[in-house]
C-alpha cells in the first residue's frame, strides 16, 4: 500500500491545513492606472478644452482596488490607444495654420492730437506763464507779526456764596476775544486804519506792475475790505484766547506801522467795551444816588423855607425857651401867693399893700394863661399861626430830612461798592509779541503757489478729458 498522496496517476492535491492553522489567501494583482502617452494638441483644441466650464469637468477620483477571490481569472490588460495625428503646421513649421496674425501698432489719430493740444493749452502754457509772473513781476512782500490777549483784573472773594450756582447760570455772551476777532476783520477797522495810515496808497505801491498781488486804488471800501482780509491773517487760539496777526505789506516799515495801528485800535475797542460794562454795572447805583441826592436837597430847601416863613431857626429851641418863660412865671406866682398870705396875716384887707399884692398875682396868672395858650390849638406863633401846627410841620420836615439823609448815605455806600467792583473787573489789552520790522521777504511763496496752480490746472484738464471720453464711449 502506497502512502497517501504518492503516485503519478493524477495531479497532486493540495494538502489540507490543520484545523488550528489559519487559511492563507493567495496574493492578487492590483490593477494599475493606464498611462496614456502625451498627445500634441493644437492651439485651437487647447483653447476649446480650456473654455469648458469648471462645473462641467469631472473631478478625477483614484479607483479603490476591488477584492478579487482566489482563483478568479484576471482581466486582460488594456493597451493604450495610439496618439492622434498632429495638426498641420504652416509653411515654416513654427505655428499652426489657424493662429491669427499679429495686430499692427496703433497710429495716433485726430482725437489724440486734440488731447495733447488741450493739455498744452490748459496745463503747460498757463503754468509757464504763472511761473514767469511769479519770478518776474510779483513784488516781494514783508510780514510783521503782533500777538496780544485780553486781561481782566477780576478778584474773586474768599467765600463766594453764589459759587455753587455759577455753573447753572451758563454763558453770558461772547467773550472779549471773540468780539475782538470779528472787529479786526470788519469794515470799521479798515476805515479807521485807512484814515490813519492811508491804506490805499500803501497797498497800491506796485500797481499796475503787480496787478495780481497789489491793490487797485480805484476800488471802493468793500474792495479794500476784501483785500484787507488777504493781507491781514488773524490767528485765534480758542483754548488760550490768544490772537496773533500777520500783516503783509510791500515794505517792512508799512507792515510794522499797520501792525502797531491795529494793536492800538484793538486796545481802544477793549477800553470802550470795559467802560460800557463799568457804566452798565454802576448805572443803577448811580441813578439811585442821584435820586436820593435830589430828595435830600428838596427836603433841606423845604426846611429853609419853613424857617424863613416862621422866623424860627429852631422850633425846638424856641419851645424850650417858651417853657422856661412859663416856668419863671409860675415861680413868681408862687412867691407872690406866699407874700400875699403873709401880708393878710399882718394887715387889713383894705390895706393898699394887700391890693397891690393881689394885682400882682392876677397879672402873673394872666401871663401864665397867655403862655399856655401858645402851646394849645388856638395858640399863635410869631407870625400869627398856630404854634402846634408849626411844630407839627417842623417835625414832619425833620423826619423827611433824616430819612433823606439815611437814604443818601446808603446810596453813596452802594455806589462806592459798585465802582470798586467795576474797577476790579476792568479789562485791558496786553501784547505778548511786539510788532517788529521784518528783515527779509516772506511772501509770496512762489514754489507753493506754482505747485497749487499747476495742480488745479492738471485736475481741471483731467476732468475735461474724462468727460469727453465718457461721452464718446456712449455715443
Amino acid at each position: 500500500m502506497s502512502a497517501p498522496g504518492a503516485g503519478g496517476d493524477g495531479a497532486a492535491k493540495p494538502a489540507r491545513p490543520f484545523p488550528a492553522q489559519p487559511r492563507i489567501q493567495p496574493m492578487q494583482a492590483t490593477p494599475r492606472p493606464v498611462v496614456r502617452p502625451f498627445q500634441a494638441q493644437s492651439a485651437s483644441q487647447s483653447a476649446a478644452a480650456q473654455a469648458v466650464p469648471v462645473q462641467a469637468q469631472p473631478i478625477p477620483v483614484k479607483p479603490m482596488p476591488r477584492a478579487v477571490p482566489a482563483g478568479a481569472p484576471q482581466p486582460p490588460a488594456v493597451r493604450p490607444s495610439a496618439p492622434p495625428p498632429a495638426p498641420p503646421r504652416a509653411p515654416g513649421g513654427m505655428a499652426p495654420a489657424n493662429v491669427r496674425p499679429t495686430v499692427p501698432a496703433a497710429n495716433p489719430r485726430k482725437r489724440h492730437w486734440l488731447l495733447l493740444a488741450s493739455f498744452l493749452g490748459i496745463v503747460v502754457l498757463p503754468t509757464i506763464f504763472w511761473a514767469w509772473y511769479l519770478w518776474a513781476r510779483a513784488t516781494d512782500q514783508y510780514v510783521s507779526t503782533v500777538g496780544f490777549s485780553v486781561h481782566k483784573e477780576e478778584i474773586s472773594p474768599a467765600i463766594d456764596l453764589l459759587g455753587g450756582l455759577a455753573p447753572l447760570a451758563g454763558g453770558s455772551g461772547p467773550s472779549d476775544t471773540d468780539v475782538l476777532y470779528e472787529y479786526i476783520r470788519s469794515q470799521d477797522m479798515v476805515e479807521k486804519i485807512d484814515a490813519q495810515l492811508d491804506l490805499r496808497q500803501k497797498f497800491s505801491r506796485d500797481w499796475p506792475h503787480d496787478f495780481v498781488f497789489a491793490y487797485d486804488p480805484d476800488g471802493q471800501i468793500e474792495d479794500l475790505t476784501d483785500y484787507w482780509s488777504r493781507q491781514v491773517k488773524v490767528l485765534y487760539d480758542t483754548s488760550s484766547d490768544l490772537i496773533t496777526l500777520k500783516i503783509n505789506a510791500f515794505t517792512a516799515e508799512d507792515a510794522q506801522q499797520i501792525a502797531a495801528a491795529v494793536f492800538q485800535q484793538s486796545s481802544d475797542k477793549i477800553n470802550e467795551l470795559s467802560s460800557i460794562a463799568r457804566n452798565d454795572s454802576t448805572r443803577l447805583a448811580r441813578d439811585e444816588l442821584e435820586q436820593t441826592r435830589q430828595d435830600l436837597t428838596q427836603v433841606r430847601q423845604d426846611m429853609t423855607q419853613f424857617r424863613m416863613r416862621t422866623q424860627i431857626v429852631d422850633p425846638q429851641a424856641d419851645l424850650t425857651s417858651q417853657m422856661g418863660v412859663l416856668s419863671g412865671l409860675q415861680a413868681q406866682l408862687a412867691e407872690a401867693l406866699v407874700a400875699h398870705d403873709l401880708l393878710l396875716d399882718n394887715a387889713r384887707p383894705t390895706d393898699h399893700r394887700v391890693t397891690q399884692s393881689q394885682q400882682k398875682i392876677d397879672a402873673l396868672r394872666r401871663l401864665i394863661d397867655s403862655e399856655r395858650q401858645k402851646f394849645g390849638a388856638d395858640g399863635k406863633g410869631p407870625t400869627g399861626e398856630s404854634y402846634s401846627a408849626l411844630m407839627a410841620e417842623y417835625e414832619k420836615l425833620m423826619v423827611d430830612r433824616e430819612f433823606a439823609e439815611g437814604a443818601y448815605r446808603a446810596a453813596r455806600v452802594a455806589y462806592e461798592a459798585a465802582m470798586a467792583e467795576a474797577r476790579r473787573k476792568s479789562r485791558y489789552l496786553a501784547a505778548h509779541i511786539e510788532p517788529k520790522i521784518a528783515q527779509s521777504s516772506q511772501a509770496p511763496n512762489r514754489p507753493w503757489l506754482l505747485f497749487v496752480v499747476a495742480g488745479l490746472l492738471l485736475t481741471c484738464w483731467s476732468i475735461i478729458a474724462l468727460i469727453y471720453y465718457s461721452i464718446r464711449d456712449r455715443a
